[in-house]
């Protein structure tokens, strides 16, 4: 195995720490269930060593949540729930421009880290990559992107405990072809929707499995919209980002062109 976890601070750095923002970074760029696991995992096994810091989960966690929970007066605490924790980014995001990236920037790496090839898992939205563009000027920006349907299919086969929505008071309605879900109809074609109404029909998938993984990605699709990030990226890192269709390439290919990514530097 090719990946490493950098040693990062937070807190008070030590003189020989650096900050990432000195830093060549490969930032992941994509919503849930594009295929970010998938893709690093495919790159630690064509044999390219990368050093992986914290990622989303961590600083959403360590960072985000905290420094609100503690502005809110409470004690620091973990917050399974997705929709909650977007909730949480989304806060964040208000008080502090750039959210998850201005998260990202306070990063500090241990100076033996330095000239390892640094690797972020990841990043969402235009908001957050805009402010990336602008603070992270050596960061290059590798976007996955993928149909939501199929990103809905592939929450409901990767069985991650993480995966969670606690209110379960909702529940889809199972008739005439459609999801009785709030937002649906904004994401989800009917096609889509019948397509994995089909899923519970069959037996593969449970209604309540099905309406929890829904939930997660119209929640984060409220939050982030995966065609404005693209859009800021081509504006304002278009020589620092490439932008792949994790539908269309498999996964050992994806990580081929990444690794000419990264190579291809000035």
């Amino acid at each position: 195995m090719t990946e490493m976890m950098a040693n990062v601070n937070l807190d008070a750095a030590p003189a020989a720490d650096r900050s990432i923002v000195d830093l060549p970074l490969l930032v992941l760029v994509g919503v849930t269930g594009v295929g970010k696991s998938t893709t690093l995992k495919a790159l630690a096994e064509i044999g390219q060593r990368f050093t992986l810091l914290p990622d989303r989960r961590a600083l959403t966690d360590d960072t985000i949540i905290a420094t609100l929970q503690r502005e809110d007066g409470l004690p620091p605490q973990p917050v399974t729930d997705r929709v909650q924790r977007f909730d949480y980014t989304r806060r964040y995001r208000e008080r502090y421009p750039g959210g998850m990236a201005h998260a990202l920037t306070q990063l500090r790496v241990d100076a033996r880290m330095a000239e390892e090839a640094l690797c972020f898992d990841g990043l969402r939205g235009a908001e957050e990559v805009r402010y990336a563009a602008a603070h992270l000027s050596r960061a290059r920006f590798l976007v996955l992107d993928a149909p939501d349907r199929l990103r809905v299919e592939r929450l409901l086969g990767r069985a991650d405990s993480f995966d969670r929505v606690e209110n379960k008071n909702s529940q889809p309605t199972l008739s005439a072809g459609t999801l009785d879900l709030p937002g649906i109809d904004e994401i989800f074609s009917a096609e889509d929707q019948r397509a994995l109404l089909s899923l519970v029909e069959r037996g593969e998938v449970s209604a309540e499995d099905l309406r929890a993984k829904l939930t997660i990605v119209i929640a984060e699709r409220r939050n982030y919209d995966p065609a404005a990030a693209i859009a800021e990226l081509h504006q304002s890192a278009p020589d620092r980002t490439l932008v792949i269709d994790t539908a269309l390439h498999r996964p050992a290919d994806v990580a081929q062109q990444i690794v000419a990514f990264w190579r291809d530097e000035d």
